[in-house]
Protein backbone atom coordinates (compact mmCIF):
# COMPACT_ATOMS: atom_id res chain seq x y z
CA UNK A 1 0.00 0.00 0.00
CA UNK A 2 1.27 3.43 -0.89
CA UNK A 3 -0.73 5.28 1.78
CA UNK A 4 -3.39 7.94 2.07
CA UNK A 5 -3.84 10.72 -0.47
CA UNK A 6 -6.41 12.90 1.28
CA UNK A 7 -9.44 10.65 1.85
CA UNK A 8 -8.29 8.20 -0.82
CA UNK A 9 -6.21 5.12 -0.10
CA UNK A 10 -3.55 4.64 -2.76
CA UNK A 11 -2.73 1.00 -3.50
CA UNK A 12 -0.05 -0.13 -5.93
CA UNK A 13 -0.18 -3.56 -7.53
CA UNK A 14 2.07 -5.28 -10.03
CA UNK A 15 -0.68 -7.47 -11.48
CA UNK A 16 -1.71 -6.74 -15.04
CA UNK A 17 -5.06 -5.03 -15.60
CA UNK A 18 -6.45 -7.96 -17.56
CA UNK A 19 -9.06 -10.56 -16.69
CA UNK A 20 -9.59 -9.00 -13.25
CA UNK A 21 -6.07 -9.70 -12.01
CA UNK A 22 -5.39 -6.15 -10.83
CA UNK A 23 -8.78 -5.96 -9.08
CA UNK A 24 -8.08 -9.25 -7.33
CA UNK A 25 -4.68 -7.95 -6.23
CA UNK A 26 -6.27 -4.78 -4.81
CA UNK A 27 -8.84 -6.86 -2.91
CA UNK A 28 -6.12 -9.13 -1.52
CA UNK A 29 -3.86 -6.30 -0.38
CA UNK A 30 -6.67 -4.43 1.34
CA UNK A 31 -8.08 -7.56 2.98
CA UNK A 32 -4.66 -8.54 4.31
CA UNK A 33 -4.06 -5.03 5.67
CA UNK A 34 -7.43 -5.12 7.43
CA UNK A 35 -7.03 -8.67 8.72
CA UNK A 36 -10.19 -9.94 7.05
CA UNK A 37 -10.80 -12.69 4.48
CA UNK A 38 -10.43 -11.54 0.86
CA UNK A 39 -14.11 -12.14 0.16
CA UNK A 40 -14.86 -9.32 2.66
CA UNK A 41 -13.08 -6.72 0.48
CA UNK A 42 -14.67 -6.40 -2.94
CA UNK A 43 -14.27 -3.91 -5.76
CA UNK A 44 -17.84 -2.69 -6.34
CA UNK A 45 -17.20 0.21 -8.73
CA UNK A 46 -14.45 1.16 -11.14
CA UNK A 47 -13.55 -2.36 -12.20
CA UNK A 48 -12.01 -1.03 -15.44
CA UNK A 49 -10.77 2.26 -13.98
CA UNK A 50 -7.64 3.12 -12.00
CA UNK A 51 -9.96 4.62 -9.34
CA UNK A 52 -11.98 1.95 -7.59
CA UNK A 53 -14.53 1.74 -4.82
CA UNK A 54 -13.94 -1.18 -2.47
CA UNK A 55 -16.68 -2.38 -0.13
CA UNK A 56 -15.51 -3.82 3.18
CA UNK A 57 -17.97 -6.23 4.78
CA UNK A 58 -18.16 -6.61 8.55
CA UNK A 59 -16.23 -3.47 9.59
CA UNK A 60 -17.43 0.05 10.23
CA UNK A 61 -15.90 2.91 8.29
CA UNK A 62 -14.17 4.11 11.46
CA UNK A 63 -12.67 0.66 12.05
CA UNK A 64 -11.40 0.48 8.46
CA UNK A 65 -9.65 3.85 8.85
CA UNK A 66 -8.22 2.82 12.22
CA UNK A 67 -6.80 -0.45 10.91
CA UNK A 68 -5.36 1.09 7.76
CA UNK A 69 -3.82 4.02 9.62
CA UNK A 70 -1.94 1.93 12.15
Amino acid sequence: MAGWLGNTLKVRVTAQAERGRANAAVETIIAEALGVPRKYAQVVAGRTSPRKVVEIIGLSEAEVYRRLSS
